[in-house]
């Protein structure tokens, strides 16, 4: 199991256990992170699961793809860490990932 800390705009700072397999995303909704709205379920169809991947990790995680970075065009405040959750894979050497929720998801 990968333990995800989801820092959200007002600092509040919540844990939680990812299973592999399962997408930040995901690992989010479980947790009630409720400004990763994940309005379209993970299809890479809306952003609203955009967050801030922690400057240590962004090159621990893969990169996103084509589809992914077309769509961080139309989120507000895209940062060079900018992610959409819902693209990102938990695996076992995420242990640890951090990931902040942007002001504009609140």
């Amino acid at each position: 199991m990968t333990k995800i800390t989801f820092i959200e705009a007002d600092g509040t700072k919540t844990e939680t256990i990812a299973q592999p397999g399962m997408t930040v995303m995901q690992a989010a909704v479980h947790a009630n992170i409720a400004a990763i709205a994940a309005e379209c379920g993970g299809a890479c169809a809306c952003g609203t699961c955009h967050c801030y991947v922690a400057p240590d990790w962004v090159g621990k995680i893969p990169s996103a793809q084509e589809d992914e970075a077309d769509m961080l065009g139309f989120v507000i405040d895209p940062q060079d860490n900018s992610r959409l959750s819902c693209q990102i894979e938990v695996t076992p050497d995420m242990d640890g990932l951090v990931i902040q929720v942007p002001d504009s998801q609140t």
